[in-house]
């Protein structure tokens, strides 16, 4: 369980006790939605504000089904082409999260994206309204592409962390430019680099399996934002307890120290004292 093995992630003034973020969109039903995210341990979902209202064939909302006393909702700004229509809706968010008196009021998941097709960041306009949302008191964490010069620039905009995108949102394609995270995390995490040992990467979108999971964190990054691997899966309550685990799987073992690589092999027991021949020797 993340809450056991792995110390909380702090994000601003934020403290999550599961590094894993989960989704609340593209489940079958509001109850398998309500199992999955029970199963992945996380105690931070994120919720579309443009969809927050949203019925289910049957005239349910979703925040229905999410206990408020048990998750911090990060609401996001799914859907938002523009900054101003990113930085409406993030205000929206903090609103609605005021309401209903949960502390997910003073952040926010923002996106901005180019288009349709690919859903990648705008690069120039998730710039300008982060720091418009910053200046506006917001604790910004904020979806990006693989580029780690504009990670940089984000990080300066006051962004409280930078979410680097795995692959496109949805496409359960992975991590699909492993180096690029791994100089992401670097240059915003080693002082070596200007970076700050503290700050917070995110890896989020693309991701489809648990070794995906595991692969970002063994990176190094500080946790995973998911949905779709989880909520398309056939089976989302056992894929969303596979993610935990894998979470946990990937922080551990990137900061245990794994062995060199190399291209000969090395025996596990000492040579000395067998009682077979040894070819060559």
């Amino acid at each position: 369980m993340a809450a056991d093995h792995t110390p909380p992630l702090q994000v601003g003034s934020f403290s999550l006790n599961s590094r894993l973020v989960v989704g609340t969109g593209k489940y079958e039903t509001y109850e398998v939605m309500q199992d999955a995210l029970a199963a992945s341990g996380c105690d931070t979902v994120t919720v579309a504000v443009r969809r927050e209202r949203l019925l289910d064939d049957q005239g349910r909302s979703l925040l229905d089904f999410l206990d408020l006393d048990r998750y911090t909702i990060l609401p996001n700004t799914a859907g938002c082409f523009t900054t101003e229509d990113a930085v409406r809706t993030a205000r929206l968010g903090r609103e609605l999260l005021d309401q209903l008196g949960n502390p997910g009021k003073d952040w926010v998941k923002l996106e901005v994206l180019a288009d349709k097709a690919t859903l990648l960041p705008d690069p120039v306009g998730t710039l300008e309204a982060t720091k418009e949302l910053v200046a506006d008191g917001f604790t910004v964490l904020v979806y990006s592409s693989d580029d780690p010069v504009m990670a940089r620039h984000l990080r300066d905009a006051g962004a409280a962390s930078v979410m680097p995108a795995g692959s496109p949102i949805g496409s359960g394609r992975g991590i699909a430019n492993p180096a690029a995270i791994r100089i992401i995390i670097e240059q915003l995490t080693q002082p070596e680099h200007g970076g700050d040992p503290s700050y917070p990467v995110i890896v989020d979108a693309g991701v489809g399996t648990p070794s995906d999971v595991t692969i970002a964190m063994e990176l190094g990054a500080d946790g995973v934002l998911l949905n779709t691997g989880i909520a398309h899966a056939k089976d989302p309550v056992a894929m969303a307890h596979a993610m935990r685990h894998a979470t946990d799987a990937g922080y551990l073992g990137a900061r245990a120290g794994r062995i060199g690589k190399k291209l000969y092999a090395s025996a596990s027991s000492p040579w000395e004292g067998v009682i077979a021949t040894i070819p060559g020797e």
